[in-house]
């Protein structure tokens, strides 16, 4: 275990009596305070950041952590224990008598993310959880045990990495830094191609051929032709890669980490901060005694984290006790590909991904469209009644890419699942993938990462400050938050992902959002997979695909626009048609969803273009009429969203000075 360092470095010894959760040892290498150059909060004061590490024990025996994939295989200390040690960060006041005895944890996305102040008073948290990481400078990372056989032996199956839009004259391929993470742990049992494939398909439409076993290699070819030298890391082909193929490389892996320690260790971190008061030693808590609540937020990976922590039972504590009072999974639709053998924590819902197999609604509902038992994300919760409430955020971009649909009408697509009464469900017309930069331009700025279409400046975050504290309020003084608003199929606002069935309209010049979709496939992982928790053993590589599921996307205006749920002031006052889609311009998949971008296709200035250009949804002129009358309409829709508790006071001023200091309908 890594020792603190410097002079300054405060160590918390936390023993076994002061900590049932499993924490052993807390140790804060570095304080800044004050932090944030001595900025004030408001009524909270100072903040000052404490960062470091914290060492865990995990019971391999207890039910609480028996779910834990591999967790029978892992190595255990002299007490029975395995153990891991994972990193932290937090901001806190200086006085914490200025605290509002919340303890806010971010889940840090892929490893990303940094502390911040807040003027209630609030202590923001995060820590490392992905085991899967590279362990990037800054980043919040943790270390999970291999899991092994008994006798020593490794475990073993087969993975798999889809390699496409590789630079021109690659002759080699680093397998770790694929998108999204890639194969950094899982290295191949053997070297010797013959017991693995490569397949090469030259066009979507053409067949996966295999290379031969003679004409690639587990190599790196950088600095000595092929067959290189030996590397289980890195791909290298007779020739170099074909930059327009497609490659898929499927081998057989050896000693899995133990991934699934990062719910557990969120748990026990938290419980801890929350409950525990002084370590064995004598040693204080940081925040011991200050704490009275604790609510999560996690964005897209990190919000599939929240639901499969719900899900998989970790929100009890190994003394029976509630961790999170309140939740907000954020634009994340899935659950995380995390606890299972050789689990790759960083998926994004692409070809042969595993995340939708799961349960993914909250109430129960019986996915018998896959033959699969009636359950919801809260089950194992409620049993224990250590649900807490919950917010379910999500823009548009979610349904067309993320796979939304089945959240809100199940594998069948049929009826409506309700709401249990602690989930709140808000959607975001019309927003990528976070939401857009903001602002008033009418202008459309360069298309983003590779797509045909302006980049969509819709955004989710003022809507997202607004329901953050909703949700502390709702958590810690019962106030009840603003009613849940999203589409739904018995209003008419789902529909099949086709331009016919949304409404939307022909734009001169904008590709139709027919065929776009990224659908719901029902994969077959082999018998060993636990669907329904997203738990244990892949043996199957590639999965077959057992039918596509129906999958419902929202109606649209005639501006193409989403309808329901809670639009921002842009899109109330809108400067153009904003999408949850995007065209990948080039490449292998070119002419397909571009990944989690959204669009922005731009109304004409005035009446006469329009008619030029044969568009018809209304100019801008003819809409608004002049700046003036722009900045009124914006006046209004900031106005009813303060009222609906979906906008904050502050931000509806700035919204307004923005507008009337934009370019929208101004004479030159």
């Amino acid at each position: 275990m890594r020792k603190p360092t410097g002079l300054a470095a405060l160590v918390l010894l936390i023993g076994a009596a002061g900590a049932p959760a499993g924490i052993t040892r807390l140790v804060v290498e570095k304080r800044e305070s004050p932090a944030f150059g001595g900025q004030l909060f408001g009524n909270a004061g100072a903040y000052e950041i404490l960062s470091g590490r914290f060492y865990g024990e995990i019971d391999p025996e207890d039910p609480h952590n028996s779910i834990i994939n591999d967790i029978q295989f892992a190595p255990r200390n002299a007490r029975g224990m395995v153990e891991y040690s994972a990193t932290f960060t937090l901001a806190k006041p200086v006085d914490m008598s200025r605290s509002n005895g919340v303890l806010y944890y971010t889940v840090p996305n892929r490893g990303r993310g940094a502390p911040v102040g807040s003027p209630d008073g609030r202590v923001n948290l995060l820590s490392g959880w992905q085991g899967d990481l590279p362990h990037p400078e800054g980043a919040q990372s943790i270390l999970v045990p291999v899991a092994r056989k008994s006798d020593g032996s490794p475990l073993t199956g087969p993975v798999l990495e889809r390699l496409i839009d590789l630079p021109p004259s690659s002759t080699t391929v680093d397998l770790r830094p694929t998108p999204y993470v890639g194969l950094t742990y899982q290295r191949p049992l053997t070297l010797d191609t013959a017991k693995a494939q490569l397949l090469r398909r030259t066009s979507s439409q053409a067949p996966s051929l295999p290379v031969p076993p003679a004409e690639w290699a587990f190599a790196d070819c950088t600095s000595k032709p092929f067959p290189g030298i030996p590397d289980p890391a890195k791909l290298c082909v007779k020739g170099g890669f074909d930059s327009a193929s497609e490659y898929v490389v499927i081998y057989t892996a050896k000693d899995p980490l133990v991934l699934g320690i990062g719910y557990a260790a969120t748990r026990d971190l938290q419980s801890f901060l929350r409950y525990g008061v002084r370590d064995g030693a004598g040693s204080p808590n940081p925040l011991a005694g200050k704490i009275k609540w604790v609510i999560s937020r996690g964005d897209s990976q990190s919000g599939n984290f929240i639901r499969s922590y719900i899900h998989l039972g970790f929100n009890q504590d190994e003394a029976g006790r509630i961790v999170w009072d309140g939740a907000n999974p954020h634009i994340a639709a899935r659950q995380l590909a995390l606890n299972f053998r050789f689990a790759i924590g960083g998926g994004y819902a692409g070809p042969f991904q595993p995340g939708s197999e799961g349960v993914l609604w909250w109430s129960d509902y019986a996915d018998t469209a896959r033959k699969r038992p009636s359950a919801g994300l809260l089950d194992r919760c409620t049993a224990t009644k250590t649900c807490p409430k919950i917010f379910d955020t999500f823009g548009a971009l979610e349904f067309w890419f993320l796979r939304e649909s089945p959240d809100l009408v199940g594998t069948g697509a049929e009826a409506d699942i309700p709401l249990p009464p602690n989930v709140r469900r808000y959607f975001f017309p019309g927003t990528t993938h976070g939401g857009g930069r903001g602002g008033f331009n009418p202008a459309p700025s360069a298309p983003p990462n590779g797509c045909v279409l302006a980049a969509n400046p819709n955004p989710e975050s003022d809507t997202m400050k607004a329901l953050t504290v909703a949700l502390i309020d709702w958590v810690t003084r019962g106030a009840e938050p603003p009613v849940s608003r999203y589409p739904r199929l018995a209003g008419g606002q789902l529909v099949a992902a086709n331009k016919a069935a949304m409404g939307f309209p022909d734009i001169p010049g904008v590709p139709s959002p027919d065929g776009l979709l990224n659908p719901v496939f029902d994969y077959d992982f082999g018998p060993d997979f636990n669907y329904v928790d997203q738990s244990g053993v892949i043996t199957r590589q590639p999965p077959v695909v057992k039918q596509v599921l129906p999958t419902l996307v929202p109606k649209v205006d005639p501006d193409g626009n989403d309808v329901g749920g809670v639009p921002s002031v842009l899109r109330q006052a809108p400067l153009g048609t904003y999408t949850g889609w995007n065209v990948i311009a080039s490449g292998f998949d070119k002419g397909k969803i571009c990944l989690l971008n959204g669009s922005f296709i731009p109304f004409a200035k005035t009446s006469a273009e329009r008619a030029a250009s044969g568009d018809p949804r209304p100019s801008l002129e003819e809409r608004y009429g002049s700046h003036s009358g722009y900045v009124e309409i914006v006046k209004a829709a900031a106005a009813k969203a303060v009222a609906e508790r979906f906008l904050l006071r502050e931000d509806a001023d700035r919204l307004i000075a923005e507008a009337a200091a934009s370019s929208v309908l101004v004479e030159k």
